[in-house]
């Protein structure tokens, strides 16, 4: 498994499978638009800066997609302080099967949440002491080998939130750390959210889904801000917590 810059796939992306350059090329084309800027402010940062890292993986309703994803976030969380201000890891999945098949938003979540626990289980390294355990709790941040990271996954089957719609099965993960300066608590961090809330806005035609809060908040979870419904619902408890325990009673 590889991690890629965009100027490197810039340059030999054409040796790439068809399915991996039509979903860069997609992303490109959707972070450089102009006339319909997308929200993520930081994300075009990055994206513009070469600050962002790519991997691509199999199918993802199969074990060894779990195993690449793995692999290509361990790497990432090695590197990333080295990569920029704006890090991200984006990783493309080839869901071909999953597009024919036209699956629908709460199959993607699903799939979603199946991804994040078995990273969990794929996990060899020890839960980092400063985040709590419990998904319910306004400071957890999804983990991996140490490092906590917000996941923002987009699906083909997304049709009204256009912020969320992407041709392949995307999950992407920021380090915590890149949202240091981006908070609630500094100027610089509430002039931005504001910018991107009005671009939210006007990029999907309908106001903010509810559960786009600010980390640490009492009334925000992160978890519900990863994987957001096509309309204002939310779930009532984290999948990441029932699938764990699901797994430890299997085990034991």
């Amino acid at each position: 498994m590889e991690l890629y810059t965009k100027s490197w796939i810039d340059e030999h992306g054409e040796g790439m499978n068809c399915w991996k350059q039509t979903a860069f090329a997609h992303f490109g084309a959707m972070l450089g638009d102009r006339e319909q800027p997308y929200p993520c402010i930081p994300g075009k940062q990055g994206f513009h800066q070469d600050n962002l890292r790519f991997g691509f993986a199999e199918d993802p309703t199969t074990d060894v997609a779990s195993v690449q994803l793995a692999t290509l976030l361990k790497q990432y969380g090695e590197i990333a302080r080295q990569t920029g201000k704006y890090a991200s890891l984006v990783v493309f999945f080839d869901s071909r099967t999953l597009q024919k098949q036209k699956a629908e938003v709460d199959q993607y979540q699903e799939l979603f949440w199946s991804l994040l626990t078995n990273l969990h289980e794929l996990d060899e390294a020890q839960w980092p002491e400063h985040i709590p355990k419990d998904p319910h709790d306004p400071k957890w941040e999804f983990c991996f080998n140490g490092e906590p990271y917000f996941a923002f996954c987009a699906t083909p089957a997304h049709q009204v939130r256009k912020s969320r719609q992407f041709p392949c099965f995307l999950i992407a993960f920021q380090p915590r750390w890149v949202f240091d300066e981006i908070n609630a608590e500094t100027t610089f961090g509430q002039k931005l959210k504001k910018a991107i809330r009005q671009r939210l806005v006007s990029y999907d035609g309908i106001p903010a889904h509810p559960d786009l809060k600010w980390y640490g908040q009492q009334n925000n979870y992160e978890w519900e801000q990863y994987f957001l419904s096509d309309d204002d619902s939310s779930l009532s408890k984290c999948p990441f917590m029932a699938m764990k325990n699901k797994w430890k009673s299997i085990r034991s």
